[in-house]
């Protein structure tokens, strides 16, 4: 691995749009810090910072990094429940398209009544299966529920939907009476990848839904996400801290780090030639299968950026061996450099990083 001394090329190439289903620009979420009597404002905690990304329909984007750094936040604020603080979020609506044709709409300046609508095509499945689901209603009732917000009335229809639902995800149809607590954290993480698909969305957020199972249960619980994507073309965003979850069930993958996206290219691409160091440093921390592999982990130094007070130029530089003057000065621009794939590296042409 090395480092020329050449100054990095502003050569982009032509990014391909084609079948894009939701089209992010420039997102901000920042929470405001407030301290004293009077709760004054004193800061911003910047969860989310400029994050551009695009995801395609029917394929699967991973957005991975290290805990706080703003994966969740991120997903949140597409869906809106955090409100975006700025940027775009474009979304090819069917619900309020016309005369059966989609029509592309900006999430962040519609109504809470249009906003409602479009909710029936984005839905979220959360990391925590015990606390998702209320305790207090029976697995009928809790896959219901989006049907019934929407003004669907319960009936016999209405039923058959939930057993097919049920029976699509692994579960059975005697299983509608019973409660939460009944099941298992894979059976739970079942039902509510159930109710996420109850209103036949087209885009599927995906919180860690593995990473509070068993690691045979998750197995299970990402082939059946596989499989549902086949059967009703959905694309997910699948957020996860875990490298080698995201290689096994992405199409494209985004890495970030405090609230910027510092990579983003189709899964073999980024496992194999990374462009962003802090994309190396992950890479080499994923476990080999090989009992007789030396491993080569990469030790960063220091301490993950504070997202309230990040530092100057590219947040990462503190932490990476190939940092330069610039890279402490200027933030980098997040580009494409190759087909498909971006970085936010002033020297990602230059350097020669090692993937797995």
């Amino acid at each position: 691995m090395s480092v020329s001394n050449r100054t990095p090329s502003s050569t982009q190439t032509t990014p391909r749009t084609d079948n894009i289903l939701l089209n992010v620009k420039g997102l901000k979420k920042y929470f405001p810090i407030q301290k004293g009597f009077l709760r004054r404002t004193v800061g911003y905690v910047k969860a989310v910072d400029d994050v551009t990304f695009f995801v395609r329909e029917g394929e699967t984007l991973g957005v991975v990094g290290e805990s706080g750094c703003g994966k969740s936040t991120a997903g949140r604020s597409i869906i809106r429940l955090y409100e975006p603080t700025a940027g775009e979020i474009g979304f090819k609506s069917r619900e309020l398209g016309s005369n059966g044709q989609t029509k592309t709409v900006n999430l962040t300046e519609l109504s809470p009544q249009e906003m409602k609508a479009v909710r029936k095509e984005i839905s979220m499945i959360f990391q925590d299966p015990v606390n998702s689901l209320n305790p207090r209603m029976s697995v009928s009732d809790i896959i219901a529920e989006p049907m019934v917000i929407h003004g669907m009335k319960m009936g016999q229809a209405t039923e058959d939907i939930i057993v097919n639902l049920l029976e699509r995800v692994g579960l059975r149809s005697d299983h509608l009476r019973r409660y939460p607590h009944e099941f298992s954290g894979g059976q739970r993480q079942r039902i509510g990848i159930a109710r996420a698909l109850s209103l036949n969305p087209s885009l599927v957020i995906c919180d860690e839904p593995v990473s509070a199972l068993d690691v045979s249960i998750q197995a299970q619980t990402l082939n059946l996400l596989q499989d549902l994507q086949k059967e009703f073309n959905l694309a997910y965003i699948f957020v996860a801290h875990d490298m080698s979850v995201v290689e096994h069930i992405s199409d494209r993958v985004a890495v970030m780090y405090v609230g910027k996206i510092v990579e983003m290219a189709e899964t073999d691409a980024l496992f194999t030639n990374p462009l962003h160091p802090y994309t190396e440093a992950l890479l080499s921390s994923v476990p080999k299968p090989d009992p007789l592999y030396k491993s080569h982990r990469i030790m960063m130094q220091g301490e993950v950026a504070d997202p309230s007070n990040p530092p100057s130029g590219c947040y990462f530089h503190p932490r990476c061996r190939y940092a330069k003057d610039l890279c402490k000065q200027t933030t980098p621009e997040f580009r494409q450099v190759k087909p498909d794939h971006w970085t936010a590296c002033h020297f990602a042409e230059e350097l020669k990083l090692e993937g797995i």
